[in-house]
């Protein structure tokens, strides 16, 4: 399985954090895609050579300069969130690699990475990559009240977990409203970004949202427990996926991890920032999230303690009937 990530500034706690979630509860090994600027990349290096070995052993990665193959870097480089713009050149900088996942350096995996790589074979002919939407509620949403561009569907797409084929994406042509014919992923960007600048808030998130506009029928839509923003829940609980089955992967925008304003998903955040892999899951992990969930029943997250552990106990015991009870286990 492949994984990327852009991180930029101050995101390496934030980033590593992602990547410790990501290996704490997925069963197949992955391959870490990092792009990073250059002041981060011996700092993730020597940061990842620390974990464990029995850790080491179910991952690989790669780091990579920030690099931008169309326009002015500078200027793609400060779309919306910096670096954040890198994500829209995956395809054309990684063209060994077939499929990956991307996310967002504030994103925590609360279950096996396996559950949401698997949907690509759900991709029928045309789909080849994959999003939650923006919001679930037309009403309050961001897109189908303040856009001044063409969006997808009826609330627009998240782009902060995104799946992709990046072999159909490299040989797909793109309707837009450019030209009358098609347009490949590279020769795109560059002029939708010209086109559109003036007119998007939310930088590359907003370019791809134009993109799959024109050309709805190569997306697939994943259910919003597979990107669970504070959105979900800060105004009531309105993820009926979530409310089901679980949160599947939390994605702390706003910078929910770092402040008090959302503390339920701080408390997800602290804990397994503070997990040392070698600890037992269910005492050093499980259990303190459970017992500081307490803390927050005063906001409207935090009084739906079971949409954030439901998925995390499952995959607790998935992970310790796979690691543990078959090895075990009398012939």
């Amino acid at each position: 399985m492949h994984l990327a990530v852009v991180a930029c500034g101050n995101r390496l706690d934030e980033t590593l954090t992602m990547l410790k979630s990501a290996l704490l509860f997925s069963l197949k090994k992955i391959k870490f895609h990092i792009f990073a600027e250059d002041p981060l990349a011996p700092q993730f290096e020597e940061r990842l050579n620390q974990w464990p070995q029995s850790i080491s052993a179910r991952f690989q990665y790669s780091i990579y300069p920030i690099s931008f193959s169309v326009g002015d870097a500078e200027e793609w480089k400060k779309l919306f969130k910096p670096c954040a713009a890198q994500r829209l050149f995956l395809p054309v900088i990684l063209k060994d690699v077939d499929s990956l996942l991307y996310v967002d350096t504030d994103v925590l995996f609360l279950r096996p990475m396996d559950d949401i790589w698997i949907l690509l074979k759900s991709f029928n002919r045309t789909q080849l990559a994959a999003m939650a939407p923006e919001h679930e509620v037309p009403k309050i949403g961001w897109y189908s009240r303040f856009a001044r561009h063409p969006f997808y569907g009826v609330t627009g797409v998240n782009s902060g977990v995104m799946l992709m084929n990046l072999t159909r994406i490299r040989r797909t042509l793109f309707k837009s409203s450019l030209i009358p014919g098609g347009l490949s992923w590279e020769d795109l960007l560059h002029p939708l970004y010209q086109k559109y600048k003036n007119h998007i808030t939310w930088g590359d998130q907003d370019l791809l949202n134009i993109i799959f506009h024109y050309n709805p029928e190569s997306l697939l839509i994943f259910p919003c427990q597979w990107n669970y923003r504070p959105d979900h829940c800060m105004y009531g609980s309105n993820c009926k996926g979530a409310e089901e089955e679980g949160v599947s992967i939390l994605h702390g925008n706003r910078g929910v991890y770092h402040d008090d304003k959302q503390p339920a998903f701080k408390v997800v955040y602290d804990a397994i920032h503070d997990f040392a892999f070698e600890d037992n899951m269910f005492q050093s992990l499980f259990y303190p999230i459970q017992s500081k969930f307490l803390d927050t029943v005063n906001t409207l997250c935090g009084r739906i303690p079971q949409v954030f552990l439901k998925q995390i106990e499952k995959t607790m015991r998935k992970v310790f009937e796979e690691k543990v009870v078959h090895h075990v286990r009398p012939r």
